[in-house]
This record gives structure tokens, sequence and C-alpha cells, in this order.
């Protein structure tokens, strides 16, 4: 399995290698047939290659032209196969992580928690590939208070990192009726403000952690984006009075992510490529955002 891995994760990496080229390529075929569209001339910069590249484009169709990407590679499966997760903690997580970690376990459907031990990241990862996990979910703490979330996309990634702020588990919601219940039909997710490149990559990564739901199902999840800091909330709708009536409750539990870093690779790879990486000098205009326009 391990030798077979790494034959795979060649392949993946020489893929990825191609596309700056592809894409350079790509570029300078779209500006040739915009220029002989319009009538203008041929770009200076790309006399050398003309002849060559409207042969290419002669013979291609030019909607299947664009070139593919590595996101293409890492979730190319993800709609043909529900998503199985491995939720698992730091080392010696104290009892309210591990209650979140539980609370978190009946979010994400087909999730799994385990136990953490003595086991290192890159032992969890590779039993994780040969058991078809999809995604592994690593929740850390800071002196019992939740602080972090790593998402790992398996077999190659990517992997986001977030920080966690403001957790409120489902039994310290107000509303204690909300808290009787935890439904655990497949829900409907909600993404909003998610405009930019980054934030539609923040998204991909985050719905495909839910498998497709019903359409009458009656949960609902939400990842709202409000200057880079997500806000998660955990919904059922039900129909009171007229049939337009529809009231929301809330059942929890509740928290914010701010996304730190993305990485081309799991968890275990210290070695992976950074895809993006929030810097400190980025927080010193007030009014830059992110993951929104």
């Amino acid at each position: 399995m391990t030798r077979r891995y790494q034959r795979l994760k060649k392949e993946y990496l020489y893929r990825k290698s191609l596309e700056g080229k592809e894409r350079v390529n790509y570029e300078n075929k779209r500006k040739i047939r915009e220029a002989l569209q319009e009538g203008k001339p041929i770009p200076t910069e790309l006399r050398n290659v003309e002849a060559q590249l409207r042969r290419e484009i002669d013979l291609e169709d030019e909607n299947t032209a664009v070139p593919r990407t590595h996101i293409d590679d890492e979730y190319a499966f993800a709609a043909e196969k529900d998503p199985k997760i491995l939720l698992t903690t730091s080392r010696n997580p104290t009892a309210p992580l591990q209650r979140f970690v539980k609370e978190l376990s009946i979010v994400f459907p087909n999730a799994q928690r385990m136990n953490r031990g003595n086991q290192v990241v890159s032992e969890i990862i590779e039993s994780c590939r040969s058991h078809d996990f999809t995604d592994v979910i690593l929740v850390h703490e800071h002196r019992g208070v939740p602080d972090g979330l790593i998402v790992s996309h398996l077999p190659y990634g990517p992997t986001a990192y977030f920080g966690l702020l403001n957790v409120v588990t489902r039994h310290e919601i107000q509303d204690k009726e909300a808290v009787k219940t935890m439904p655990e039909a497949y829900p409907h997710i909600i993404l909003d403000n998610f405009n930019t490149k980054l934030g539609e990559r923040t998204a991909t990564i985050l719905k495909y952690l839910f498998p497709v739901p019903k359409p009458d199902t009656k949960r609902i999840i939400t990842f709202a984006n409000k200057s880079d800091y997500i806000s998660f909330r955990h919904h059922i709708h039900e129909k009171q009075g007229g049939p337009k009536s529809v009231t929301l409750k809330e059942i929890g539990p509740r928290f914010e992510l701010r996304l730190y870093q993305i990485k081309l690779g799991t968890v275990d790879q210290a070695e992976a490529q950074t895809e993006w990486v929030i810097r400190p000098y980025m927080n010193t205009t007030r009014k830059r955002k992110f993951l929104s326009n």
C-alpha cells in the first residue's frame, strides 16, 4: 500500500508541475483567438510561437481547451461517493474538548471519532488512506478551550488550517428545548459571502465534508463569512401555523473559524507546498478582505 501510494503521489506531483506551463499555453491561445475574432494583429510577444499555437487551436475544441488543475484531481470523485471523515484531537485531550469533538461527530455525517493515544499524525493518515477515508479533521485546544481545527483531504490534500473561536456547545445554548434531540439526517449547506478565488477554494474544502442531502431534510448548516471570520451555525426548520410559516431552531454547536493557511498536501507532509498563508502585514489594511470582495 505504501509503495502504491508513493507512486500515485509522484504522478500527482508531476501533473501539478505541468499546470504552470499548461496555463501559460492556454492564455497564449486565448489571446490569439481573441485577436483573430476581433481582426487585431497578433501580440508581438507571440509572433515566434504563432504558427504552432494556431495549428493546436485548429485541432482542439475551444470548450474543452481549459486545462485541468490540481483542484480537479483533489475533488475529482467527491460527487461519486459520500465523504467518510475521521475526527481526532491533540494528545491528552481535556473533557471539554472531548465533548466538543463528540458533537462534531454528529455535525458531520459519516464521521468517526478516534482516541489519539500515542499515534503520530503520519500513522493516522496512512491508516485513513488504507480504510478509504476522504478527510481527517484534527481539533486542538489551549488550556481546555478548543482553538484550532485542521481539515486534511485525502489522499493528496489540500489541508486547511483554521483558528477556532467562540465555541459554544449545544448544551450551553440558552434555548434548552433545542438540545433535546440531535438529528442525523444529511443537512442542506448554506455558504454565504465566499466571493473571491480564495473564498471559493475555502468553500470547496468545507462543502465536500458533507454528503448530498435529500430535498425534504429539515436540517441546515450555515457557513457565513463576515470580515474573514466564518460563522458556523446549525439549525432545523419547522412549520408552525400556516403552510408558509417556518421557524428556525438552533441546535448547536456554534463557533467561528478563521482561515490562516492552505497547503497542497496532507497534514503529515511537512514539505508540502503552501498555497496560501496569512501574513502579519495583511492585518494592517483594515478594509482588505480575503474570502469576500
